[in-house]
């Protein structure tokens, strides 16, 4: 299985940006996939997770600005970040917990 995360850059406070995680060697619809962020102590994150009916959850400090959903023609699963704030810069990753699998990560950089 691969991820290839993209969409990341360098975006104003209160701006936008679309990540997409595109997932090759498997059907993403057929697995959890999520969003996470390193935090510090080498822990992760939770930003978002997509299971496999489509509920959604979300990190309590993303809740109402980010958005997960997953195209199943195109076998991505995309994060809509609205609101951004200069705490949310970080390196953000897509992984499929089941299968320990992990992209390389996007950066996102938000400026105050």
């Amino acid at each position: 299985v691969q991820l290839q995360a993209s969409g990341g850059g360098v975006v104003q406070a209160g701006g936008s940006l679309r990540l997409s995680c595109a997932i090759s060697g498997i059907v993403a619809k057929n697995y959890v996939v999520s969003w996470y962020r390193p935090a510090p102590g080498n822990q992760r994150e939770l930003v978002a997770v997509i299971t496999q009916n489509g509920a959604t959850n979300y990190g309590d400090a993303v809740k109402g600005r980010f958005t997960i959903s997953r195209d199943d023609a195109k076998n991505t699963v995309n994060l809509q970040m609205n609101n951004l704030k200069p705490e949310d810069t970080s390196v953000y990753y897509c992984t499929v917990p089941g299968l320990d699998a992990r992209g390389q990560g996007t950066q996102v950089t938000v400026s105050s």
